[in-house]
């Protein structure tokens, strides 16, 4: 199994946390956004996953792309410990919380779109440091009403055992503070964040702790 990714990936951390917490052994190899205009935009890259994006893993053979779907395939070829839940509505709960990251903050302060803020509409660095604000803080003030809603809630985002949910909310909290944001309205996520970053699937995953990390 291989991993094709980048130490500061949110996306690709997720896939890292959810292989740790699988406890499935892969081989890192690191995809450099920034070297050399962007290592993702290299022929070699793109004859892999033509989006030219991360990560993109490699298992058996086949080549999956897109942390999500990625997810869900460990999800479903292995299966212990789950990242879902066994109800259908409960696991539609946990799918939307993921989403409400993956979908709707992350791709708003991702590289190749801020480089096009800065680059093409020459938006000056700290207009784009407001702007990656402005949409982080509004999606993680609306998942922390999500989850404090969510019943019998336990110290994740979901329960007792982290999720889906969990595996999308830690890399952006990273970001969050990347970027200044202020969390004072998000306190039940920056708990639950707490708990996570205290597991070594969490700490191992970390940005700071990959061998590409700079």
């Amino acid at each position: 199994m291989k991993l094709y990714n980048f130490f500061r990936s949110s996306a690709s951390y997720r896939v890292r946390i959810a292989l740790n917490l699988k406890g499935l052994q892969y081989e890192y190899v690191p995809i450099h956004l920034r070297r050399g205009g962007g290592e993702q935009y290299t022929p070699a890259y793109t004859a892999l996953n033509p989006q030219g994006i991360i990560p993109t893993l490699e298992d058996g053979g086949r080549v999956l792309t897109q942390s999500l779907a990625i997810l869900e395939y460990l999800e479903e070829r292995y299966p212990e410990p789950p990242l879902l839940p066994r109800d259908p509505v409960d696991r539609a709960t946990v799918r939307s919380m993921a989403l409400a990251v993956a979908c709707e903050v992350h791709p708003l302060q991702n590289l190749r779109v801020l480089n096009y803020l800065k680059d093409v509409l020459h938006h000056p660095e700290e207009e784009l440091n407001v702007w990656s604000r402005h949409w982080i803080v509004q999606g993680l003030t609306a998942l922390e009403q999500i989850v404090q809603k969510v019943p019998s809630r336990g110290t994740f985002c979901f329960g007792h055992t982290p999720s889906l949910a969990d595996l999308c909310l830690v890399p952006q909290l990273v970001n969050a503070r990347r970027f200044g944001c202020d969390l004072s309205a998000c306190p039940t996520l920056v708990q639950i964040d707490a708990v996570c970053c205290a597991l070594p699937a969490f700490a191992k995953a970390a940005p700071e702790n990959q061998p590409d990390a700079e």
